[in-house]
C-alpha cells in the first residue's frame, strides 16, 4: 500500500459531505452513541459500492445513462426527505440521550441509505481503486479488497471523531433552544444542498 492512497484517501474521506453531515447532526441530536453508530452505518454503506467497483458493476453504472440516473434521483429524493425530517423536527433533543434500540436501528439505516443511494461513489471507486493496484498483481481483486478495507477504516474513524466533537458540543447546544432551532434549520438547508449538488452530477 502507497503513501499515495493513503493520502488520497484521507483527503477523500475529511472532505465534508452527506455521510460526514449526517454524523454531525446525529452527535449533537442524539448524543456519543447514536453519533457512532451512524459513523458505522455510513461506513457499512460504502460496502455495496466496494463491491459493485470489484465486480465490475460500476462500469454499468458508469456506462448506463438509466442506471446512473435512477440511482441518482433515488439519492435526491432521499436527501430531500432527510431535509423535510430535520427541518420538521420538534423533539426534545434531551429525550433521546439514551438511545433506545428502535432510534438505534433508525440511524443505522438512515446513515447506510445515505452512502447508497450515491452514485458518485460507485464510480469514485471504479475510477479509484484501480489506480493503485499494479497491473502485474496475479489477484487484482484481492488488491482492491485490501485497499477498500483501508479506505472504510479511515471513513469510521473521521466519521468517529467527527460524530465525537459534535456529541461534545451537545450540552451547550441544548442549554440555547434557539440555537436548536437554527441548528436543525441550518441541517434541513445543507441536506437541500447536497440534494441540489447531487441532482446536478452527471457520470
Amino acid at each position: 500500500m502507497s503513501l499515495a492512497f493513503l493520502a488520497t484517501a484521507l483527503v477523500v474521506v475529511i472532505t465534508p459531505g452527506t455521510g460526514a453531515l449526517y454524523t454531525v447532526s446525529t452527535g449533537l441530536g442524539r448524543g456519543r452513541r447514536e453519533a457512532i453508530v451512524a459513523a458505522t452505518g455510513c461506513t457499512l454503506g460504502i460496502v455495496p459500492h466496494i463491491v459493485a467497483a470489484v465486480t465490475g458493476l460500476a462500469a454499468l453504472v458508469h456506462a448506463s445513462a438509466v442506471a446512473f440516473s435512477m440511482l441518482k434521483w433515488a439519492g435526491v429524493a432521499y436527501l430531500l426527505y432527510l431535509a423535510w425530517v430535520t427541518w420538521t423536527d420538534r423533539s426534545d433533543l434531551a429525550a433521546d440521550a439514551g438511545g433506545t434500540a428502535s432510534s438505534t436501528w433508525q440511524v443505522i439505516q438512515r446513515a447506510v441509505l445515505i452512502n447508497l443511494l450515491n452514485p458518485k461513489l460507485t464510480v469514485f471507486f471504479f475510477a479509484f481503486l484501480p489506480q493503485f493496484v499494479a497491473p502485474s498483481d496475479p489477484a487484482p481483486w484481492r488488491a482492491m479488497v485490501g485497499l477498500s478495507l483501508v479506505f472504510m477504516a479511515l471513513t469510521w474513524v473521521v466519521f468517529v471523531a467527527y460524530g465525537l466533537f459534535a456529541s461534545a458540543m451537545r450540552s451547550q447546544v441544548l442549554a440555547r433552544p434557539r440555537v436548536v432551532t437554527w441548528m436543525r434549520r441550518t441541517f434541513g438547508l445543507a441536506y437541500v444542498a447536497l440534494a441540489g449538488r447531487l441532482a446536478l452530477a452527471s457520470r
